[in-house]
């Protein structure tokens, strides 16, 4: 047996994460194994055990990373894209033999977060203390559960560290997973209830807190929620529930982390305010960011982002996302006369929702690649890493220091959590159940239409779009839709929410992925082995957008997802041949 869970783990990744607003999540080599009689005495055991679990946290330090920035084309999405189709959206994934994220060194996290759980009672001492880090235990363990729940539905539930004797453990079944996550509710209500409060007697600086396991747990509730409504009748679905249990613990859990009156968000009114709260070093003042990562390159702890974000890393904004954002008169562009049109990008921007201009580049003289030189147009030479792949080139997200730029110096904060996603779960499940109104968009989503100066949205008053993704839902589900996704553009949400909608059938099946206008680029070259170049990077549509994958399979027929199958990966063989109660997931 492949990666068998050892019986005595090793305890302790002694990291000193999160123990200062100076250093954090600094990796550091284990400890060697110490007996359980040596180690559970006090509560700093517990602390220094919990430490591990942060430095688990993504921290997208590998090269070629934008951090989160590039996750909705890494992960598949309609908002970004790489010059190479994504063969998981083409429905060309397998079924694997082993690993995919299903073995036993996969679980590993788990298990140890149960061994914690089995041992912490031992502890004596201040029992505030003690509850603390069982809080941050039961918060990590909704994290890793989350994890693999995306990824593949039901699953076993373990209350207690796996031991190799244990064969009726090992043999255990998938649950059912409404019931999973009727679990990760109850340890995050623990959670909420055993963390100290933001500010409050026991908190600190980069720990987790009571407030953020709600928001989390708001998150887990809408994604929970939604999937069940609308994967209802089909192999995805839960039978017999329509999510609204979980839709009404989202608005529950979101409104506890809205009434404590600790958060808002940041730079309202202000010139790029929007922009701005994406490329700070540090947030230990923001009432947004709830929950960031600090790096320290005198530390070696730096990240690569701005280096390559700078260039067009392979990637590029999809003609997609851009026509999502609404014009400045708060109408759709198909609805609008301010809408200027596709001719420029310039053009594409002009009298349209301020977070479009602050969330790509343009040629404008105010867009920059760093401090000293001006954004001109799309990357288009070097290697195909260094060429942006649609013309709409990434500006949210990027440092344009040239400290930051240069590899090795990178510090710019990792946002995990921010207020505006309490907003916008409250928001939305309080849509999904039919039961929102003016005051709640009022206290949501118009306190992010107020941040870059947007009109508000009026719930009698939303103009209907006829370019709206979801036509035969309510129109204000749509503009909840929209607003979390020009929101929360290239921060890694928009698979997750297609998915959780049942959406890809819509938004990826038969996509094919379009870009700017191509000839305002050939206007800008400056010669004819430069505008040869451009031709030859941009294949164009028939009416002139940049079509990718126009020249292979994507191009022909669309992405060729399978509805049927790719919403959950595959349980690999060898794991259904070690356990025989574990089922298929549907289609593999």
């Amino acid at each position: 047996m492949n990666n068998k869970i050892k019986l005595i783990i090793s305890i302790l990744c002694v990291v000193f994460v999160f123990s200062s607003c100076k250093k954090n999540f600094i990796d550091r080599a284990p400890m060697s194994n110490i007996s359980d009689a040596d180690y559970w005495k006090t509560p700093n055991d517990l602390r220094l055990y919990v430490n591990q679990f942060y430095n688990g946290l993504p921290s997208y330090r590998g090269y070629g990373t934008w951090g989160p920035y590039s996750l909705d084309a890494s992960q598949g999405s309609d908002n970004m894209i790489h010059f190479e189709y994504n063969q998981f959206l083409n429905g060309e994934s397998t079924l694997p033999a082993s690993g995919g994220g299903w073995s036993y060194g996969d679980w590993e996290q788990i298990r140890s977060i149960n061994y914690f759980l089995d041992h912490y009672k031992t502890i004596e001492g201040d029992q505030s203390e003690i509850r603390k880090y069982v809080g941050e235990a039961y918060f990590f363990k909704a994290w890793y559960y989350f994890e693999k729940l995306k990824s593949f539905g039901d699953l076993p539930w373990y209350s207690h560290a796996l031991v190799l004797s244990d064969s009726t453990a090992l043999q255990k079944p998938r649950l059912s997973r409404d019931l999973v996550v009727d679990s990760l509710m109850s340890i995050l209500d623990l959670a909420i209830d055993y963390l100290p409060e933001k500010g409050g007697s026991g908190y600190e600086n980069f720990r987790v807190y009571s407030e953020l396991a709600a928001l989390f747990e708001s998150r887990i509730a809408l994604y929970e929620g939604t999937w069940e409504k609308y994967h209802a009748g089909t192999p995805f679905g839960v039978q017999g529930k329509d999510g609204s249990k979980f839709l009404k613990k989202a608005v529950q859990a979101a409104n506890i982390v809205i009434s404590s009156g600790k958060f808002a968000l940041d730079n309202v009114g202000e010139p790029e305010g929007y922009r701005k709260l994406f490329n700070r070093l540090d947030y230990s003042d923001s009432k947004e960011v709830m929950f960031w990562r600090k790096y320290d390159p005198a530390d070696g702890v730096y990240t690569l982002w701005a280096n390559y974000q700078r260039l067009g890393g392979g990637l590029g904004v999809t003609k997609s996302l851009v026509d999502a954002y609404l014009c400045k008169d708060g109408k759709p562009i198909a609805m609008s006369s301010d809408y200027k049109g596709d001719d420029s990008l310039k053009s594409v921007v002009a009298n349209r929702d301020p977070r479009l201009i602050q969330t790509i580049q343009v040629n404008d003289g105010s867009h920059f690649i760093n401090d000293t030189s001006e954004f001109v147009h799309p990357a288009w030479d070097g290697a195909l890493e260094d060429k942006n792949a649609t013309g709409y080139q990434l500006y949210k997200g990027l440092s344009l220091s040239l400290e930051q730029q240069t590899r090795g110096k990178g510090s710019q904060g990792l946002i995990y959590f921010r207020y505006a996603e309490a907003l916008l779960n409250y928001a939305e499940a309080k849509a999904e159940l039919g039961t929102i109104t003016q005051a709640d968009l009022d206290e949501t989503i118009n306190k992010l239409r107020d941040r870059v100066g947007m009109p508000h949205l009026v719930l009698g008053s939303i103009v209907h779009d006829t370019n709206w993704n979801f036509p035969n839902l309510t129109p204000i589900i749509n503009e909840v839709r929209r607003e979390r996704r020009v929101e929360f553009a290239a921060e890694g949400y928009r698979h997750d929410d297609i998915w959780r909608w049942a959406a890809a059938g819509k938004l990826i099946e038969g996509w094919k992925p379009k870009g700017a206008k191509r000839q305002q680029f050939l206007k800008i070259a400056k010669d004819a082995p430069e505008k040869n170049l451009i031709k030859d990077l941009y294949p164009v549509d028939g009416n002139g957008y940049i079509f990718p994958y126009k020249n292979n399979v994507v191009g022909q027929s669309g992405y060729n997802f399978n509805v049927n199958r790719d919403y959950l990966s595959p349980i690999p063989t060898n794991q259904l041949l070690l356990n025989k109660h574990l089922e298929q997931n549907p289609g593999w």
